[in-house]
């Protein structure tokens, strides 16, 4: 079996002889035939078990045998107790779950202490092939047909090129002993009903079910690496526009890989592609995103704004990138749309910032008659996310003397009477 798995790791580039490595071990056959390759290899190695409390004797039945195993290989063994049931109650999560986080988390931990190149972990092909049926009837795009990927971060998975029954045919002929956590034989788990009843019945299908699906997921992941090159440059862009995407034939692909990553999921890129314009959608990781006529553009969601006073000259943080410098000084029209000259006889104090609001409205400097701000707005083309951050000054009235960056209000404006001006200076350094 280890020239079966000395060439996958050379193909995936897993292994490097000079380095240590952390191997994740149970006890289960996976997980010893692992630690022996390995071992006899030559590689380095340390091996790392997790007792998770959750079997009683049995639990403490697996840390004795990985335990004396690696004594008797002269394998360093580090160890973890962990309360999982309470863990999992604590974060309100499976006790699957609870499990999988404490372990791969002490496993990077560890790790980093030791100076460790990887951690090896006993995913074998049976395994792989099991993901990709649950990710099938869970419901599962391409990158869900990939199954168990060799390399992911610091995890390695050296194994999945072999079967389960062929690492246990290489522990029989070794004369190997393991530990069987009597858990993984019950149906009541989803992937055990899929390992213990769905595969068999495939099997009688076609004996070679595992080594075809696996061979697909290998051709899909083939497919998908080549698609993440295309995709790559669009990946980077916060505006996505959908005359691009016509080339793809098929632009809901490749909106969901632009989104995913922000927490969107596929049924919130249907939504979205049939949104009328200005139709937005949130992600549950705080993004919006917007569709703006033919394009999409995608920003943080808009977080709550607390209004700031400004009742005299100075300088008014807005925020840790936004500042207003108040200040009064001699006779002039700006033309800068983040600097205001306002007749300093016509101002009320105190001023306020405040976001825009439905209904505001003003007669801007040049115009005849009041106008909404929405209507303002729309005529400069901005988009709602634009249209949303917008900020208005307010005198002691309540009167819009400026439109941040648009315009400022006719009653406050400039003229040939103004002996002298406030001005006010948008810093957004």
């Amino acid at each position: 079996m280890w020239s079966k798995v000395e060439i996958y790791i050379k193909k995936h580039k897993l292994l490097n002889a000079n380095d240590l490595y952390l191997v994740a071990l149970s006890g289960g056959a996976d997980s010893v035939a692992l630690l022996l390759l390995l071992k006899e290899a030559g590689y380095q190695i340390h091996a790392a078990h997790c007792n998770f409390h959750l079997r009683g004797a049995e639990s403490d039945r697996d840390e004795a045998f990985c335990a004396e195993l690696c004594q008797k290989l002269g394998v360093e063994l580090h160890r973890a107790h962990f309360d999982t049931r309470e863990y999992a109650e604590l974060h309100k999560i499976s006790i699957e779950m609870a499990a999988r986080d404490l372990r791969y988390k002490w496993f990077e931990q560890l790790r980093e202490d030791i100076g460790a190149a990887g951690i090896c972990v006993a995913h074998h092909r049976d395994d792989s092939v099991e993901t990709v049926l649950l990710n099938l009837v869970r419901g599962t795009g391409l990158r869900g047909l990939t199954g168990i990927q060799p390399r992911n971060g610091s995890i390695l998975r050296p194994l999945l090129c072999v079967s389960r029954a062929e690492i246990e045919d290489y522990l029989a002929k070794r004369g190997q002993k393991y530990v069987t956590d009597s858990t993984n034989l019950e149906a009541d788990v989803l992937r055990n009903k899929v390992r213990l009843q769905v595969l068999p019945l495939l099997r009688e299908l076609n004996p070679a079910v595992s080594d075809n699906i696996q061979r697909m997921a290998e051709n899909v992941s083939e497919a998908q690496t080549v698609l993440d090159v295309l995709l790559s440059d669009y990946k980077k862009r916060n505006i996505l526009e959908l005359s691009e995407l016509e080339k793809f034939r098929s632009s809901e692909y490749v909106i969901y890989e632009w989104l995913k990553n922000y927490g969107f999921n596929g049924s919130q890129v249907r939504q979205l592609l049939d949104a009328e314009c200005g139709g937005i959608v949130h992600s549950e990781q705080g993004y919006d995103v917007l569709k703006d006529r033919e394009r999409l553009i995608i920003e943080p969601s808009l977080k709550p704004f607390k209004p700031m006073r400004i009742p005299e000259e100075g300088t008014y943080v807005l925020d840790e990138t936004v500042r207003f410098v108040l200040r009064k000084t001699a006779v002039y029209v700006s033309k800068e749309p983040l600097i205001a000259t306002l007749d300093a006889a016509k101002v009320h104090f105190p001023l306020t910032v405040r976001r825009v609001e439905e209904g505001d409205s003003m007669q801007p400097f040049g115009m005849k008659g009041r106008k909404l701000l929405s209507d303002l707005m729309t005529d400069r083309k901005m988009t709602l996310f634009e249209k949303r951050r917008q900020l208005v000054v307010v005198d002691a009235a309540g009167f819009i003397v400026w439109a941040v960056g648009l315009r400022v209000a006719n009653g406050v404006a400039v003229s040939d009477s103004t002996t002298e001006i406030y001005e006010i200076t948008v810093d957004m350094g």
